[in-house]
């Protein structure tokens, strides 16, 4: 018999399975993702290039077709955004300068973190920019700074804003050099306190192996980046970057195809620029973002075709993100990737609260700091992955029961208003969702799904979702059905529990 318990776990295995092959012994083959999902190619880029459709958004998506809708989202500063405008405003520190942080809190205050990861969230759920900001969130994890993080309390609001958001639809080279220079870098990985009589070698060994090249360097690179990097430090008196001549040490380096003289002190800031140029601009560097970013936005198993491709572009405009960006979305490998990727902790959040039609709380930040500290407690809370390698972006690091259930929680909660309870939300959620009611239970399931996922459930799903009710699929529904109110919260939290939205 088809339960509840059954649909909930058909989607703890789905997601499983999306990590790893299902054992031949198992009772019931979990379902492929392919199937769970509109093939719709507008709906699919809508999926993969926001954090969640809305109906208004694929609408406009429809309207403008994907090409125009894609250059649209590619010209960020061209899209009003009144919504997340006046939410930025209450979290004043979330992008403020160093010597406004340091002006305005206390020292080493976690304000500045604390405002920064709720302007995350604000912006994921509310944002009309989405495209930027999931690329953002790309940058952002890639050029890891963790918040909060020893010695960052006055600059990783600045970080986030001069060197991820500044950069992000720029070139990765210009992103580069500026995370180099930056305080909030520069204290994460230790290079502050690296000085010509004792090199610390761990920002030049993270700069290769995690923000370009991977793992094609030696030891003896190592060494000579870290001598490249003495000097780069933070001002002790204001907390700014500061390039330290006493603390630089000279001499002629070879790195990965890099040479330098560094024949004295007063070159060593150029000198270590010019190293990033050459870091930003190696073959391997464009492999590596090439293949992470097919892993963001395509597949967990990067299409090995189209990181080919991609990797080409980036070298040949200069290291632009935009075109890349570009040529990944209208390739025929991501066209092909339907089902392929899984969504995140934070991604079923933010993508719940936009198809609900959830907004923000009219005043205050109650409502982001509950929804922050509920992704803390799934453990990808914006920022908060302690290593320097960034949240992991694959299914398998995500599939586990109690993650699930989790999530299974937290669309009741939305879909019931219960917690959190501050959002503006429609008066009556099942309406809003399906204006008219249609004849049967069966039916209302179907709706409830093609609008908050896209497409039907299997039938078997369907069935497993009317059981909380005591329903059928056949079963007759009229306006005066007095049960219906009650079971709404329960329908609705249990289409957004179906594997099919767990499909990014």
């Amino acid at each position: 018999m088809t339960t509840r318990r059954t649909l909930l776990a058909a989607g703890a295995a789905t997601v499983a399975a999306m990590a790893v092959a299902a054992p031949a012994e198992a009772a019931t083959a979990p379902i492929a993702a392919t199937s769970l999902v509109s093939d719709d190619p507008i709906a699919h880029l809508v999926r993969r290039a926001t954090f969640g459709p809305t109906p208004e958004l694929l609408a406009e998506a429809r309207t403008l077709g994907a090409a125009a809708w894609l250059d649209r989202q590619l010209d960020p500063a061209k899209i009003s955004d009144p919504v997340c405008d006046e939410l930025m405003s209450r979290l004043p520190l979330a992008g403020a300068s160093i010597p406004t942080v340091r002006a305005k809190v206390a020292k080493n205050s976690y304000d500045g973190f604390k405002q920064l990861g709720r302007a995350a969230v604000a912006r994921a759920a509310w944002s009309n920019r989405q495209l930027f900001e999931m690329t953002v969130a790309f940058f952002a994890n890639h050029l890891h700074v963790a918040a909060p993080s020893s010695q960052t309390w006055d600059s990783r609001s600045d970080y986030d804003a001069q060197v991820i958001r500044k950069h992000a639809f720029g070139r990765f080279a210009d992103m580069l050099k500026a995370s180099m220079k930056h305080p909030a870098m520069l204290s994460y990985l230790d290079n502050r306190s690296s000085t010509k009589s004792r090199p610390n070698e761990n920002y030049a060994r993270e700069l290769m192996e995690l923000h370009t090249v991977g793992l094609v360097y030696s030891e003896a690179d190592v060494y000579a980046g870290a001598r490249l990097l003495t000097g780069l430090t933070v001002n002790k008196t204001n907390g700014t970057f500061l390039y330290d001549p006493k603390l630089h040490m000279t001499g002629e380096v070879s790195i990965l195809g890099f040479k330098h003289a560094n024949a004295t002190a007063a070159v060593g800031e150029s000198a270590a620029m010019a190293f990033a140029d050459h870091l930003a601009m190696h073959p391997a560097t464009a492999q590596r973002l090439a293949t992470k970013l097919c892993q963001r936005f395509v597949a967990d198993v990067a299409p090995a075709s189209l990181v080919t491709k991609l990797a080409k572009v980036y070298l040949d405009n200069q290291t632009a993100i935009k075109p890349v960006l570009k040529a990944l979305f209208t390739s025929p490998e991501f066209a092909a990737a339907i089902g392929q990727k899984t969504r995140t902790p934070m991604e079923d959040l933010t993508a719940t609260i936009r198809t609900l039609g959830l907004g923000p709380e009219k005043s205050g930040l109650q409502l982001l700091d509950a929804l922050y500290n509920g992704l803390v407690y799934a453990g990808n809370a914006p920022f908060r992955w302690s290593p320097p390698n960034g949240y992991p972006d694959v299914a398998a690091a995500w599939a586990s029961p109690s993650g699930f259930l989790m999530r299974c929680n937290n669309h009741l909660n939305l879909a019931a208003g219960w917690y959190p309870s501050w959002f503006t939300r429609p008066a009556d959620m099942l309406k809003s969702l399906v204006p008219t009611l249609p004849g049967s239970y069966g039916a209302l399931v179907d709706a409830l799904a093609v609008r908050l996922i896209g497409a039907k459930l299997p039938a078997q799903h369907t069935a497993a979702v009317l059981s909380v009710a005591g329903k059928l699929p056949t079963s007759p529904l009229t306006a005066s059905d007095k049960t219906l109110a009650g079971h709404a919260p329960y329908l609705i939290a249990l289409v957004l529990d179906a594997p099919s939205f767990q499909v990014r």
